[in-house]
């Protein structure tokens, strides 16, 4: 690395965009991972699809409950 970098013509916030959405990666165990893509496998589905869903009703249900 330079020890200094000229920022002289540099333009504050020229990539930020407010409305962007950033989509974080979820980080699974091995052995959900294997479960849940064997799941989504055998019903031909997409994991995300699967997760997704299985998330919904865990929510629903969290709500029915409050």
């Amino acid at each position: 690395m330079k020890e200094e970098y000229d920022f002289s013509n540099a333009e504050r916030g020229k990539f930020f965009r407010a409305e962007a959405k950033f989509n974080l990666p979820i980080y699974l165990e091995e052995e959900v991972l294997e479960f849940f893509s064997q799941r989504a496998e055998a019903k031909g589905i997409d994991l995300n699809i699967l997760l997704n869903d299985l998330l919904k009703q865990d929510i629903a249900l969290v709500r029915a409950i409050e």
